[in-house]
């Protein structure tokens, strides 16, 4: 069997914010699932979600059967082929899924472990149902279309009363479910009726937002506990009036806890980069100094400077530390240079490298920045271990 072609469907305008791949339910389109929560999502990442194999957008033929594991590589694909275009080839991503896009979720943290920063899993399961009933579902569907499946789905996607108040997005997730591919309907059952990732869960390291809807029936809350407490960095939230199609039945709430546990784990991220280049005296004493004015300041450079921009995969911390020293230079941000230079020979650079950056910077900046650059950097670097008592509150807060 061969990995199904998976494709993306953008909610979101491309943005040079962080890449967040979307998951959908099975017998449910991207668009139809995602496109509400996805608008408020789009204003901090750059959202693409996709479809399953004969589902939604994704019209390219179904011409064999697959496995989790051959969809979660799909799906991997289409990451390449988004990060590749935006300039980032071999990057991460975040991720969200639900239902069966949150089993592909487990999956692929398990088989590429180093391709997602954190993921949001939400009404799924490392195992979702019995084999036996998926198969006969299957084999119903593949009689009868998946009109045959409209009436229970009904029933098990959307909380008592959701209809009622949003008949336009119940109506466009259940048209979504009988326009899919009855054939790839099937293979997607068979697909979940083989998936049981409950054993490895272990091995799952990055941050997990497991989320329940407290009126699902079809994976219940002891199926996202089990995910929260079995991977080793996990969460629950459990949500009150919301059954099994989450992303649509509370868009808001469900954007607000994927933007609150990504950016969470940006900060941590970014501390981490932060505290290995700045070193720990340097951080502890910033944190220590931080006021209620301040705090927020230190918030932010810890997760867009350290945390988005640092951590990319895009430029080593030697690459990142010359193109520093040649913008402060550049812009006279003398007060932030020391820091920096210390930086540089944490990342690696040597004292000639670092020179060569001042000299270079002296053509293309400007000499008496450079003059001034010579002669913060060589006091920095006479003692590198020192810190010098006189540092400025705005290089603290950095």
């Amino acid at each position: 069997m061969s990995v199904p072609w998976i494709n993306g469907v953008q909610l979101s305008q491309p943005t040079a914010g962080p890449l967040l791949l979307l998951g959908s339910s099975i017998g449910t389109s991207a668009a139809a699932l995602w496109s509400d929560c996805a608008a408020m999502l789009g204003e901090r990442f750059h959202v693409v979600a996709w479809d399953l194999p004969g589902h939604g957008r994704n019209t390219e033929p179904v011409s064999a059967g697959f496995t989790m594991a051959q969809l979660a590589a799909g799906v991997l694909g289409l990451a390449d082929r988004v990060l590749t275009e935006r300039g980032e080839p071999g990057g991460q991503v975040y991720y969200a899924g639900d239902s069966l896009g949150g089993a592909v979720g487990l999956q692929a943290l398990l088989d590429a472990p180093d391709r997602i920063i954190a993921a949001v899993l939400l009404c799924t399961g490392a195992k979702i149902g019995d084999a036996e009933g998926w198969r006969d579902r299957a084999a119903r569907v593949r009689v009868s279309g998946t009109a045959v499946v409209v009436t229970q789905s009904a029933e098990r996607w959307f909380a008592p009363g959701f209809l009622e108040r949003e008949p336009q997005v119940g109506s466009r997730l259940l048209d979504s479910l009988q326009a899919a591919d009855p054939e790839a309907y099937a293979l997607a059952c068979e697909a979940l009726a083989d998936f049981d990732v409950r054993s490895r869960l272990g091995e799952i390291a990055v941050p997990v937002l497991a989320v329940a809807g407290a009126e699902d029936i079809a994976t219940a809350s002891e199926l996202l506990g089990e995910i929260a407490s079995g991977v080793q960095r996990g969460s629950l939230r459990i949500l009150d009036g919301v059954a099994h199609l989450a992303p649509a039945e509370a868009p808001e709430e469900v954007a607000k806890l994927i933007i609150k546990h990504f950016d969470a784990d940006r900060y941590a991220a970014g501390m981490q980069v932060r505290r290995e280049v700045l070193g720990d005296s340097h951080v502890d004493r910033a944190t220590a100094a931080a006021t209620d004015f301040t705090r927020d300041f230190q918030q932010l450079i810890t997760e867009y400077a350290w945390g988005a921009i640092w951590t990319r995969p895009g430029l080593d911390r030697r690459s990142r530390s010359m193109i520093t020293l040649t913008a402060l230079v550049a812009r006279g941000h003398h007060e932030e240079l020391a820091m920096h230079v210390r930086a540089a020979r944490t990342n690696g650079l040597s004292v000639e490298e670092i020179k060569e950056v001042l000299l270079q910077s002296a053509i293309y900046c400007g000499v008496p920045d450079a003059n001034t650059a010579f002669r913060i950097a060589q006091a920095a670097l006479a003692d590198e271990e020192t810190t010098d008592p006189a540092r400025s509150t705005a290089e603290d807060d950095r």
